[in-house]
């Protein structure tokens, strides 16, 4: 889809918003629907603690947070701390990740994530974006998921398809590049909803706004929306 401009737009039924928004009004009117909308949005990877979300975030590049789901608890149970990650041979840690996809790739980037966290970082996760961001197989948006949902972190946004699919159609920004994504976000939005604002745009866009086939007619967003059909 073509990039979005900072549009207005206007749908005249009863109770919908009446002449042009700019951006940071969608912004505010999205803080104050979207909480209602989805009051219980939440990162649905299952975990119990900072390295098992870690691992579950490497794991769910390119693959489905159910199918992540039904993988790790097995995962969890062969290793629990950072240096059963660096000790499992890539062979058996294949074995366990195979069904989420590019098995071969994050098994290797587990296994070097767990000699990290044991060589830099004394067998902790960091809390830091850049600490985070600089360990193997993990970038800005793992980092951000992490700190977010197992540190309460606000630190950045995490710029997932959905969220910006999201961000385009609901004309927050005019990019496709996630990290100008994220940089339009973090200016329309306070700190301090970061962390929950992508968990409600990920639930709106799996439940709503799909890529293929959003559903404009049920939405709830869609009197100030600039792209509803």
């Amino acid at each position: 889809m073509g990039a979005i401009g900072d549009c207005g737009f206007t749908l005249r039924e009863e109770g919908a918003i009446d002449g042009p928004m700019n951006r940071k009004e969608r912004a505010g009117e999205l803080l104050k629907r979207l909480p209602g909308i989805y009051p219980g949005a939440h990162c649905e990877l299952d975990f119990s603690n900072p390295l098992e979300l870690l691992v579950a975030t490497i794991l769910s590049a390119q693959c489905t947070d159910k199918r992540v789901n039904l993988t790790t608890p097995a995962v969890f149970a062969r290793c629990k701390t950072p240096q059963d990650y660096a000790a499992i041979s890539q062979e058996e840690m294949e074995s366990l990740v195979r069904s989420t996809g590019f098995y071969r790739n994050k098994a290797k980037n587990i296994r070097a994530m767990g000699a990290a966290l044991v060589e830099r970082h004394g067998g902790k996760v960091p809390e830091t974006l850049e600490e985070l961001a600089a360990l193997p197989g993990v970038g800005r948006k793992t980092a951000n998921v992490v700190l977010g949902n197992a540190f309460s972190i606000n630190e950045g946004v995490v710029v997932d398809t959905h969220v910006g699919r999201l961000a385009q159609r609901l004309g927050l920004t005019k990019f496709s590049d996630p990290v100008r994504i994220e940089k339009d976000l973090i200016k329309l939005f306070p700190r301090d909803t970061w962390t929950d604002l992508s968990h409600w745009l990920i639930f709106h866009g799996r439940r709503r706004c799909a890529a293929r086939k959003p559903d404009c007619g049920g939405c709830e967003l869609r009197d100030f929306c600039p792209s509803v059909k």
